[in-house]
């Protein structure tokens, strides 16, 4: 018997096709769409955008934020099929140009909608950078492009101006970072710079007091962008109404903390809200118990161990991969791509919601890595 007062349960449904992927929370007056579109034989954008338009109109639905990746700036193609299909853009788009080797186009597109309930756009320099709606139970906020104003600045420089620019963008929808708790971090020749980005980011959070809170989830990866920026970041931001809402940090049973090796993220976070739990599970790569790369040169292996530790972290919260609403599997060549479709069909996860891309994981010995959101109604 459902308890007197309380919320009417959540439920999940989904529509999956091999080259469209449509994952809906629904729930009483709101529903959010999380959906991931791959193009067929790695170049048809214009089918591609095309599914995601048709199921966001036929859901009556608004776009959130949207993700594409592996589809060159400089290829019109895609530029092109963008604009043909939706016209004039007024949701935040974060373009990443890393992704489509020669060899093996890894291309895709993700987007998050929402239906029933009004969204606000955030309007900074001139551009849309972030949507809020609100469900009743908190006021969220997703943001995307963020870069740095001027990008002749050195790396360092533009890095902090990221983290302000977040940071003016998050003020805007009247929270600050204290609310994150989720960032992506896609940058541009990470393997020559990562030590300096993290001290930037280290800087940032200890001023703003974030160690002394819930340190976001993230994921930091390499990624070429169409400004030609050094960084662009993506954030989700979160500020409940109500003390039924709470946002826990979620250890990995089977990895230490990032924080004992000087990254400043959590392995996972959780939202607990009365009719739902959503986990944002970082960016998780073939690392052991001791912080150090596992199986160097194995791909397979890196891929075998990596899925085995997002699956306990999942796991750890009564979550499977059935309960997966997006994921995004980077590899450090797209031949690699192919190493990672035959693991998924090998173990039944055919119609996991995950577009692969080709990226530079953080360290050059990393050859996978794979970010992964999660929800559960029970």
């Amino acid at each position: 018997m459902a308890q007197r007062g309380a919320p009417p349960k959540a439920t999940v449904r989904k529509a999956i096709s091999p080259y469209l992927k449509v994952i809906t929370l629904a729930r009483p007056g709101l529903d959010e769409l999380f959906i991931t579109a791959t193009p067929r034989n790695g170049g048809d954008f214009h089918r591609m955008f095309e599914n995601v338009y048709r199921a966001v109109r036929e859901a009556g639905a608004t776009i959130v934020a949207k993700d594409v990746f592996g589809i060159p700036a400089a290829e019109k193609a895609g530029l092109e099929a963008l604009h043909d299909v939706w016209g004039e853009v007024n949701w935040p788009v974060t373009w990443l140009d890393e992704g489509g080797s020669a060899g093996m186009a890894l291309t895709g597109v993700q987007v998050l909608a929402v239906k029933g309930v009004e969204v606000e756009r955030i309007r900074l320099q001139g551009r849309v950078v972030g949507s809020v709606f609100d469900d009743g139970f908190a006021r969220h906020c997703c943001l995307g492009d963020l870069r740095a104003s001027d990008i002749r600045a050195p790396r360092e420089a533009q890095a902090c101006q990221t983290f302000e620019f977040m940071e003016t963008a998050l003020r805007a929808a009247g929270m600050d970072f204290s609310n994150v708790v989720r960032t992506w971090l896609y940058v541009d020749g990470i393997l020559s710079w990562y030590g300096e980005l993290n001290a930037v980011r280290n800087r940032f959070f200890r001023e703003r007091s974030v160690f002394t809170g819930v340190v976001p989830a993230s994921t930091g990866v390499g990624g070429a962008n169409a400004a030609r920026a050094v960084l662009t970041a993506d954030a989700y931001a979160i500020a409940p109404h109500k003390s039924a809402v709470r946002i826990t940090p979620i250890p990995s049973p089977l990895q230490c903390p990032a924080l004992e090796y000087g990254s400043s993220f959590s392995r996972a976070v959780e939202m607990d809200m009365p009719d739902h739990r959503y986990l944002w599970v970082s960016g998780t790569a073939s690392i052991d118990l001791q912080g150090e790369t596992a199986h160097v040169g194995d791909v397979g292996a890196q891929i075998d161990l990596t899925m085995r530790v997002v699956e306990a972290i999942l796991e750890s919260r009564r979550m499977g991969w059935d309960d997966v609403s997006r994921a995004v599997a980077y590899v450090k060549q797209g031949k690699m791509g192919t190493v990672f479709q035959k693991y998924c069909a090998e173990k039944g996860l055919q119609d996991l919601p995950v577009v692969t891309t080709e990226n530079d994981i953080c360290r050059d010995d990393l050859l996978f890595e794979i970010e992964v959101d999660a929800l559960s109604t029970s």
